[in-house]
């Protein structure tokens, strides 16, 4: 449960929508989707033809080049949109004791890139011909150890694999490590698994969409779900206290107010999902009612039986078509451990203007009668708290509450 008052104070977006948080932002309220046939390999062969890809991205305009050979993909992501997080929240680390400053990410596909180019060296060359940094590049927790080295964040820090709950767990964990005596954390979470060892890797779930159109393809809440478009990329932000925050004249985003997460029985239990649970813990949390809740940013799986589910949730907790409900994620995939930090950033600037963004390509809801779901264009309405829900594969649930700092509401 909530400790001291936490906020947000800076954000960053490295995301197929956009690298930058106000290009991701600008994109979505535009409609525009960053969900493209895959174009880092050829394809054709596969299941899966389309992917969420982060385009126009280079990262030696982000780390040095020495970086880049020695990181994954997924850590370059991080590395770009923490150093727009800290930026904004004008946070200097070599003002501040190591110590002081902590970092916790989420992954849940590890380094695909690294570990496909070294793999095909193995079988190609010879055990001679692979890096060294094939040891650690690839492991989940290489992008919280490389920020943690290069922006010397010595504190309590960790690494979160709960696929696509990871991004609000590792929130969650931010909280602890400001409860250990850390001023600030850089929290997110970012997955870039868009290579053929990566991609069949997927296939297990047996969730994702075969279709090919990019326009129709990944569809939660609408009569032609089939599946869900994986994506790449994520988010970071500066989580702080908030006494300490504001001593240091820090600009304010949001105030984390609340944060739960539950586990799901088995399916062969016949127990039901505690999805419910979790949003319901997260607002006792944030000690606010169902009907404080300004806007759902909704997991939205993309299948009929997931989307049930939390359709059902949603309804439980709020009553039918009580609150607005979004999916910005059909605008990039689902970026697994990146998505629901995305969600956080999204939501964040959702407060900040007021407008809620829609959920694209969305044009024939199956639950219209229930879910009043935001589509078409975004919509104009005073935001001050956000819930924002994730569910990981395997049965991970989380839920957070956000609210727009006072200081904004003027």
């Amino acid at each position: 449960m909530m400790g001291r008052p936490t906020v947000i104070t800076g954000v960053g977006v490295a995301a197929p929508t956009g690298v930058g948080a106000e290009a991701h932002w600008a994109n979505l309220l535009d409609s525009k989707s960053g969900i493209t046939r895959i174009s880092r390999f050829d394809a054709s062969g596969y299941h899966v033809q389309l992917a969420g890809e982060v385009h126009d991205f280079d990262a030696s305009d982000h780390i040095p080049r020495r970086l880049v050979a020695e990181t994954d993909h997924m850590t370059h992501l991080a590395f770009a949109a923490t150093q727009e997080a800290l930026d904004g929240a004008q946070l200097n680390s070599a003002e501040h004791s190591d110590l002081e400053l902590s970092v916790v990410t989420a992954n849940s596909s590890a380094g695909a890139a690294f570990g496909q180019r070294e793999l095909e060296k193995l079988y190609s060359e010879g055990p001679g011909a692979v890096g060294a940094y094939m040891s650690i590049a690839w492991f989940y927790a290489a992008t919280t150890g490389q920020l943690s080295i290069r922006h010397g964040l010595r504190g309590p820090c960790g690494v979160i694999a709960t696929e696509q709950a990871g991004g609000l767990d590792a929130l969650g964990h931010s909280r602890r490590a400001l409860d250990k005596g850390a001023r600030a954390v850089v929290v997110g979470g970012s997955d870039a698994a868009l290579t053929p060892y990566g991609v069949v890797a997927q296939y297990a779930n047996g969730n994702l969409t075969s279709c090919t159109d990019p326009g129709r393809a990944y569809l939660p809440f609408d009569r032609a779900a089939s599946g869900y478009v994986a994506g790449e990329g994520g988010a970071m932000v500066i989580v702080e206290d908030t006494a300490s925050a504001t001593g240091r004249g820090a600009p304010i985003l949001g105030e984390l107010a609340g944060y739960a997460a539950t586990f799901d029985p088995h399916p062969r239990t016949g127990r039901p999902s505690t999805l419910r649970r979790a949003a319901q813990l997260a607002l006792d949390d944030a000690q606010l009612g169902a009907d404080q809740i300004d806007v759902v940013f909704a997991d939205g799986y993309g299948t009929s039986a997931m989307d049930t589910v939390e359709v059902e949730t949603i309804a439980a907790l709020f009553g039918r078509r009580a609150v607005p409900v979004t999916v910005p994620k059909t605008a990039t995939g689902r970026l697994y451990a990146g998505g629901a930090a995305l969600d956080v950033v999204t939501a964040l600037l959702c407060m900040r203007d007021g407008l809620i963004p829609p959920s694209i390509n969305i044009t024939d809801p199956a639950f219209d009668d229930q879910l009043d779901l935001v589509i078409g264009a975004p919509r104009d309405a005073p935001v001050r708290t956000a819930l924002v829900l994730a569910r990981g594969y395997g049965g991970f649930n989380s839920a957070v509450v956000l609210r727009r700092p006072d200081s904004l509401h003027q």
